[in-house]
């Protein structure tokens, strides 16, 4: 199955580690250098153009993380990821 996450991006629901709400998380210090380093290698993707919401984490089969930066709600994608599950 597929976590559509806007902007004509999704990705495989088995491969989420994780879905973030980009406001709250942004708060915390580890965080922010995550999303840093994330992004000095190349591995972040701009869903949106608009402002961000959220952003998910996923570990493709080769085991490379990528940051998906998404302008929908983490709540939203979170029930998209419950609804694909159930």
């Amino acid at each position: 199955m597929t976590l559509h996450l806007g902007g004509g991006y999704s990705v495989n629901t088995a491969h989420v580690i994780g879905v973030f709400d980009i406001e709250k998380a942004s708060t915390s210090r580890d965080t922010r250098e995550y999303l840093a380093r994330a992004g000095r290698h190349k591995h972040v993707v701009s869903c949106t153009d608009d402002l961000p919401k959220s952003f998910v984490v996923s570990l493709d089969k080769d085991l490379t993380e990528t940051v998906y930066i998404c302008g929908t709600a983490a709540d939203t994608l979170r029930q998209r990821l419950i609804g694909e599950k159930y």
